[in-house]
């Protein structure tokens, strides 16, 4: 893993955040689910300062990234990290740099006094969940995610006309 480090997005990096982004759902097929734009990941990230990237880069050329958040765990009693994507270039996979982005996350964790460190990943991605469980992950089986979005999020908040 000569000439490869991990660091922190800057903010005229907005345009390549999106690209992987965009390359991550083309791997999900999930591209037209992608609505996010530059203006919006730079509010967010950046301004808002709600969620945080990591770049690896071999060399100058960005391979992988990673793109989280805190979340809260009213059992703990503190803070989480949570991974909302990560991804490494196909062309740069199997040289370590997603165990290395994974690790700096974690390492982010720690310092940060965080209780633990979460992620998804969809039930087809067998190599993901082969390497994540390969790091000791655990799946967590007995739980459901659920989601509110779009039309549906805005009428359970009763601005769509939705009302209890």
């Amino acid at each position: 893993m000569d000439n490869f480090t991990i660091r922190s997005a800057y903010e005229h990096e907005v345009g390549d955040i999106l690209d992987f982004i965009r390359q991550l759902a083309a791997y999900e097929n999930l591209q037209s689910e992608v609505v996010a734009t530059e203006e919006m990941l730079h509010e967010w990230i950046f301004a808002r300062q709600n969620a945080e990237v990591l770049f690896a880069l071999e060399g100058d050329k960005k391979v992988g990234f990673a793109f989280y958040f805190h979340n809260f765990s009213t059992f703990l009693g503190r803070s989480g990290l949570y991974l909302e994507d990560l991804f490494v270039l196909p062309e740069y996979r199997g040289k370590g740099y997603g165990k290395e982005l994974l690790r700096t996350l974690a390492r982010i964790a720690v310092e940060r006094g965080y209780g633990r460190m979460e992620w998804s990943c969809l039930d087809w991605n067998e190599p993901s969940i082969a390497f994540y469980r390969s790091l000791g992950a655990v799946p967590m089986d007995e739980w459901t995610v659920y989601r509110l979005e779009g039309k549906t999020l805005e009428d359970v908040a009763g601005v769509g006309g939705f009302g209890f």
